[in-house]
């Protein structure tokens, strides 16, 4: 079968940003497949260093060169200038009737997050899969916008990291689409666990806005700022931890820096420590666990979302302690499984003592966890056979 996987990687090739794609390449390249990489999103390219968008798409394709190279695919992409609609491939200008055949001949079309603009492609028999990394927000968002609601309907099937829509306690709007689940794929051969003692405590990566809040049936759902500062007196609660936020201060630079230190946090900035897939893996594999809150969108509506860093610590062997959206409902929890949920700064509080008791317990438990449930070629196989595909 010949996929195609779209993504964000040339425009935005930063720490995990990366891994949420590439694992997919991986995942189905491992399964057997002819797996390519198609980034078409529309957009004008963003130059990282320059932080502001131009027609040049050199940096940006030669980045993507590169990275997919890192990754076995150096000679299977394609890339769209959103700016000057041309292709780009590895050998350079890539021919638009060239471009054109290859998504039409292929299978699948895995639309990671959404990434992939439809708008004039021929499709021919290829199947059209949504993935949705992003409940409440991109549901709300279908219900109220319609042209992501016409992009959404243009898929055949539609999943969601949202473990708990259609649930009776979950506020997610369906929309009267079939949401069918999964999760992040993890290459854990990309993971390997690192024996040696961690250089950093509890860590998270995150950034402390995104975007607007979205209003459904009278309420807002916003973004992980709010949830935060439920928790913002935190080390006072667990004094004998170490607290590491890798924090982007939003789009506003609205973090409140000296306030977090104030209290206890330690406040690193993401380019600086994780600016690429590789620091990023580092950083997270030399954690002593995980300490994460979710979007206030994803807690209050029940949305059961896992997140894709989460499915990374585990994969490290590291444990974690992430907030709970109805997760837990879904999966595995506690000392055997390697992850607590928590709603309380106590329930955060019981869980590092837990982990405190047995933590090469919790290392081995969060690995077999990443095994049994985020392993690439499980995940993505899962996809083809709840797409009929298998």
């Amino acid at each position: 079968m010949r996929i195609l996987v779209s993504g964000l990687l040339a425009q935005y090739p930063f720490g995990g940003v990366v891994w949420d794609y590439v694992q997919y390449l991986i995942g189905f390249r491992d399964l057997g497949h002819d797996v390519w990489y198609l980034e078409d999103s529309g957009e004008w390219p963003y130059h990282p260093v320059e932080q502001t968008y131009t027609e040049d798409a050199s940096h940006n394709v030669a980045a993507l060169g590169r990275l997919l190279g890192e990754f076995g695919f150096g000679d299977r992409w394609i890339y769209r200038n959103g700016a000057t609609g041309l292709f780009h491939s590895a050998g350079g200008l890539l021919g638009e009737k060239e471009a054109r055949a290859l998504v039409r001949d292929s299978d699948l079309l895995a639309n990671v997050s959404g990434a992939a603009n439809l708008g004039d492609y021929d499709f021919g028999k290829c199947h059209r899969m949504y993935l949705d990394g992003d409940p409440m927000f991109t549901h709300v968002d279908f219900a109220s916008n319609a042209p992501k609601a016409a992009l959404i309907r243009a898929h055949h099937s539609h999943f969601t990291f949202g473990l708990n829509v259609g649930a009776a306690d979950c506020r997610v709007p369906t929309g009267g689409l079939d949401w069918k689940k999964t999760v992040q794929p993890v290459s854990l051969r990309h993971w390997p666990v690192h024996p040696e003692p961690p250089r950093h405590g509890y860590t998270t990566v995150m950034n402390w806005a995104s975007y607007a809040p979205r209003t459904w049936e009278g309420e807002e759902y916003g973004q992980k700022d709010i949830e935060f500062r439920r928790f913002f007196d935190l080390p006072k609660r667990v004094p004998g931890e170490r607290l590491t936020l890798a924090m982007g201060q939003g789009p506003k630079r609205q973090r409140p820096t000296e306030a977090l230190r104030d209290v206890g946090w330690e406040i690193l900035e993401p380019n600086e420590v994780v600016p690429d897939p590789f620091s990023y893996r580092d950083f997270l594999s030399r954690s002593k666990g995980e300490w994460s809150i979710a979007k206030n969108g994803y807690v209050r509506s029940r949305s059961g979302w896992f997140s894709c860093r989460t499915a990374c610590y585990l994969a490290a062997g590291r444990p974690a302690v992430v907030q709970e959206t109805g997760w837990s409902a879904h999966l595995p929890h506690g000392a055997a499984a390697g992850v607590y949920p928590f709603a309380t700064e106590d329930d955060v509080a019981a869980a590092m003592e837990s982990i405190a008791r047995d933590y090469e317990g919790n290392r081995q438990a969060a690995r077999r966890m990443a095994e049994e449930y985020f392993d690439a070629p499980r995940v993505c196989r899962d996809l083809l056979v709840q797409a009929g595909l298998e």
